[in-house]
């Protein structure tokens, strides 16, 4: 009994030892990647290097974003960045597949090329990535590296949009507005604005506040409609803050105040609203010139406070 024990053990003993080894090496790339996502990137650098060199697809990525950032104590070096998060793309990392994308879309560390850019996104939209869906329904939706395809663009920004990605809720709730790439239905485009909306995505608010504003998709209610548009107006959304002068000069869904009108119309303007500059023209012919100096006051305040002090 004891020899035939003696033997197993020999046998197991490669096989334990194998496994203590794997244990800490695992141990050891977590000690690197917590380094990395706490801050300590030298430190990171120093311990998934040689990770990334054994074909760790998280080491690789991870090196290459320290050197895309010219993080760790390595000057910023995008082709060498580009060649590491290829390493890892190619192991079918879906945040590398991504990042490979953003850097063909971009041409940073690569040549610009669209339809490799559309190709990395692909992959890792396959893989459940919701930035990467998010991208590629813009680029269906543009025709940039891919067919042309309002459908296709919409099944990808549903996709991350379940995900509650921002952007695609908003996107997909347009194309529920337009009725491209999906049947006209404002109903489900009041829904993707607001979940967009309520993560504080501005031009899902504004778009929200235009479906109240005209009853379409939801009751109609002009006093909801002005508060989506002061919440896109608040984030500096300068097509809000021009809805928000034309409520306050009409008295719709607020009380009227030509003061506050002129001021959303200064700084709606300020922010390159077309329209703007002659709204805002016409409301100082009608108003007082002490009024119009306490406006001019408010929308300077307004501005130079990141539009938080836009009352008074």
């Amino acid at each position: 009994m004891n020899t035939a024990f003696t033997r197993i053990a020999a046998l197991l003993a490669p096989c334990l030892a194998l496994a203590l080894a794997l244990a800490a090496s695992a141990q050891d790339l977590n000690v690197g990647i917590a380094k990395f996502q706490g801050g300590d990137y030298s430190g990171a650098l120093r311990d998934l290097v040689p990770f990334a060199e054994q074909g760790s697809a998280t080491a690789q990525f991870l090196v290459g974003a320290m050197y895309a950032n010219g993080r760790g104590g390595v000057v910023q070096d995008n082709v060498a960045a580009a060649a590491w998060i290829r390493l890892a793309a190619e192991q079918e990392h879906a945040r590398a597949q991504f990042y490979l994308g953003d850097m063909y879309e971009r041409g940073r560390g690569v040549y610009q090329d669209y339809a490799e850019a559309a190709r990395w996104y692909g992959r890792s939209a396959l893989l459940g990535d919701a930035e990467a869906q998010y991208k590629l329904g813009t680029f269906h939706e543009l025709g940039l590296g891919v067919a042309l395809d309002h459908a296709q663009a919409a099944s990808f920004y549903r996709g991350a949009a379940e995900q509650d990605h921002a952007l695609a809720q908003t996107n997909l709730g347009v194309l529920y507005t337009i009725g491209q790439g999906v049947a006209q239905h404002h109903g489900d485009a009041a829904i993707w604005f607001r979940r967009a909306a309520e993560q504080g995505q501005a031009r899902a608010q504004f778009n929200l506040g235009v479906l109240y504003a005209e009853g379409q998709g939801v009751a109609q209610d002009r006093e909801e409609a002005f508060n989506w548009y002061r919440r896109a107006a608040l984030q500096g959304y300068a097509v809000a803050q021009f809805s928000l002068a034309v409520a306050y000069f009409n008295g719709d869904g607020v009380a009227q105040d030509p003061v506050l009108a002129h001021v959303w119309a200064n700084v709606a303007a300020a922010g390159g609203h077309e329209d703007a500059a002659g709204v805002r023209y016409r409301i100082a012919e009608r108003i007082s010139a002490s009024d119009l100096d306490t406006a001019q006051q408010i929308a300077q305040q307004c501005r130079e406070q990141g539009y938080q002090y836009c009352v008074r």
